[in-house]
């Protein structure tokens, strides 16, 4: 039987990087991935989405530019050609990572892994079945997308983000049910593709995880591209026509309403997957494995990371607490700090946040001051076109410091880097307005936003 020092369980943006950390820590590592390298991140999430909200992005892009005065013949796609491009672009990070555990000596076995009550792990492999042990475990297992028992949904076609780049054809008409990060993003691709969508969302907005002014700038915009959000509203029932489906939906008032669609896609949220220990009984919380803040659980050669354990549920932080797993599994002490966590829809207009949200400085019984600037008054972002965003700076009144930052607008995704390095060395805005800025840029409404704040803004 193969022993190793440590068996990392899924090969994701949690698992992966906890493999690659524990090689380097000089330990004999060994790591499980029964589908593809890289998990649903890489292969059916952030990845694919990206690549296609680029292709969105560049279809937008083209519209817009009519009223420029730069004409181009009518727009054409092809959906394979598009699919094919993703599939490349997930071919190449996928052998990265392929390369990079090699690099490390890891031995990578392509199969489902289970962890036996006596701590061995039986993994099933195409031909026959394997058993290893490791000292300590890191078990990264991930997620998968929810399929809620509404009535009919056994008979009906519906697509979650696992499947729904497996189309053959654009579908004529699209209900996506949950209107989160996932459903938007999704929303965004197919609306560049002239597919009518609508979004049928329970609670009272789009993206209720981020702020309520971003949930209402990103309805405005989604709005423009003809996306119909039902907010409020649940799926009652799901009924079978011809050629096509009827999703059932009453508003929290009784209001109710069929909507007749082509496709079906549920973005309702993801449950972590537990199969693989259940028989380790290890303490849990909720659906969620609990841990401390060293990433271990409630057996201690045991540690656990990612999706599995809740949270943000996000590939970076999934990394974050990899790395401090693959540490303490080595021997070390580390612990992991959330305080500084972007976050990023990508969307457009993209959305980026970090640090506290308004409501939590509240909750901390924090006193903080808040100022927004609007990028109606930004040079770059007229000259993009793209001057529907905002910025928003929360920062305590006692010494200044910068509490969290709010950003919606091009490419924000990428300039929420400023301000999470500055909440991470405590900057203050004092500190941020006394950078100087490149002009003309997006991301000057931060040096903006700080001025403002300590009274000093040029156009306030």
């Amino acid at each position: 039987m193969n022993n190793y020092e440590v068996v990392v369980l899924g090969g994701g943006p949690a698992g992966y990087v906890a493999a690659i950390r524990s090689a380097k820590l000089g330990k004999k590592t060994a790591l499980i991935e029964a589908r593809e390298l890289g998990g649903t991140c890489l292969n059916r999430g952030c990845i694919p989405s990206k690549t296609l909200l680029r292709h969105a992005e560049v279809i937008e892009t083209i519209e817009k530019a009519k009223s420029w005065g730069i004409e181009t013949g009518p727009v054409t796609f092809s959906l394979s050609k598009m699919l094919a491009r993703k599939d490349a672009v997930i071919q190449q990070l996928r052998n990265g990572i392929a390369y990079l555990l090699k690099q490390g000596k890891i031995d990578v076995f392509n199969g489902l892994g289970e962890i036996r009550p006596d701590r061995s792990i039986a993994i099933q492999l195409k031909d026959r079945e394997e058993v290893v042990q490791g000292d300590k475990i890191i078990l990264a297992t991930g997620s998968r997308p929810i399929v809620p028992p509404i009535p009919g949904i056994e008979e009906a076609r519906y697509f979650t983000s696992d499947t729904i780049f497996d189309i053959e054809k654009i579908p004529d008409s699209m209900v996506i049910v949950g209107g989160g990060i996932i459903g938007v993003e999704l929303a965004c691709i197919f609306a560049s593709l002239n597919v009518p969508v609508s979004i049928v969302e329970m609670s009272g907005r789009i993206v209720p995880s981020e702020e309520p002014d971003a949930s209402k700038a990103l309805a405005k915009s989604l709005e423009k591209k003809g996306i119909s959000m039902l907010t409020s509203t649940k799926v009652t029932s799901i009924e079978q026509r011809e050629n096509t489906q009827l999703v059932n939906v009453e508003t929290e008032n009784g209001k109710k309403e069929a909507l007749e669609t082509d496709l079906i896609l549920m973005a309702v949220g993801r449950a972590p997957n537990t199969d693989a220990f259940a028989g380790l009984n290890l303490e849990m919380d909720g659906r969620f494995v609990q841990v401390d803040e060293r990433m271990a659980t409630s057996q201690p050669e045991i540690f656990a990371v990612g999706d599995v354990i809740g949270g943000w549920q996000l590939a970076h932080v999934a990394s974050a607490e990899g790395i401090v797993a693959a540490e303490n599994a080595a021997g070390e002490n580390r612990t992991i700090d959330y305080t500084v966590v972007p976050r990023c829809v990508y969307t457009s207009p993209e959305i980026a946040s970090v640090g506290l949200t308004e409501e939590e400085a509240k909750l901390q019984g924090i006193d903080y001051k808040v100022v927004r600037v609007d990028h109606a008054g930004n040079g770059r972002a007229l000259a993009q076109g793209e001057k529907d965003g905002f910025t928003k700076l929360i920062a305590g009144t006692k010494y200044g410091e910068i509490l969290g930052v709010l950003m919606v607008g091009p490419h924000v995704t990428e300039m929420i880097a400023e301000p999470s390095a500055f909440i991470h060395l405590e900057g203050t805005v004092e500190e941020m307005a006394s950078l100087i800025h490149a002009h003309p840029t997006v991301s000057e409404s931060l040096y903006e936003a700080a001025a403002s704040w300590l009274g000093k803004g040029v156009h306030h």
